[in-house]
């Protein structure tokens, strides 16, 4: 049956309605502490919100080529924060994230040969560094994004835990003080795991440069440009 132009025009502004209606329902069960929106093209207000050394890697990368048109994502451990990004630098959302119980730099050695569940306290941290990552599973059908597969590294969903733990209430809290408590991996929520890492990390090759806390990030980025001559 042909619409009148009346017609049709009344029914493309309900379903326009409809759908914003269906948007703002899906974003109001997000929880507005544990994700930052997604930057929109041209916006630098998330960006803005990062700490100096997440800004510098970003310019660091861009002025390098150093990810190689792939997307990468820059994890800041002193501010408990990630920020994934587009191959050309555009911010694509921001997200706190937990990571390894016990703060350093350095892997532990002989890891590939160990089960994660081996690793005492000390041993639980996030080492810093330039990996490439690739989009793969767990052991349990789990689809996760591996940092590097060799050491069991990987960005992941938030999962249940025991309650103790407190993970949700970490990820949420304000500071970046309590949110040490995983094996090594970097966690965030499942909604900015879904959204945001998954469409761009979950199907292609990217980048993620873990920024050091125990020495300068000028320090460890020079350090790759060196070994790149």
């Amino acid at each position: 049956m042909l619409l009148t132009g009346k017609k049709l025009h009344a029914r493309l502004v309900l379903r326009a309605a409809m759908a914003a209606t269906a948007l703002l329902s899906a974003l109001s069960a997000v929880p507005a502490a544990a994700v930052e929106p997604v930057a929109s093209p041209g916006s630098e207000l998330v960006l803005e919100s990062a700490s100096a050394d997440a800004r510098y890697a970003r310019r660091w990368v861009l002025a390098l080529g150093d990810n190689q048109a792939q997307p990468f994502v820059i994890v800041d451990k002193k501010s408990a924060r990630l920020f994934v990004f587009e191959a050309s630098g555009q911010l694509r959302g921001a997200s706190p994230a937990l990571l390894g119980l016990t703060p350093g730099d350095r892997a532990v050695a002989g890891i590939e040969q160990r089960e994660v569940a081996s690793l005492r306290g000390d041993e639980r941290s996030t080492p810093a560094g330039r990996f490439a990552s690739e989009p793969g599973h767990n052991l349990q059908g789990e689809a996760i994004v591996w940092i590097d597969y060799a050491a069991k590294l990987a960005i992941h969903r938030l999962r249940p835990a025991p309650a103790h733990e407190r993970r949700p209430e970490r990820l949420a809290s304000a500071t970046p003080g309590d949110n040490r408590i995983s094996l090594g991996c970097v966690v965030v929520p499942v909604s900015f795991y879904e959204s945001v890492v998954s469409p761009l990390l979950g199907k292609n090759y990217g980048v993620v440069y873990v920024l050091p806390e125990d020495q300068p990030v000028e320090r460890m980025l020079g350090a790759l440009q060196l070994s790149m001559r």
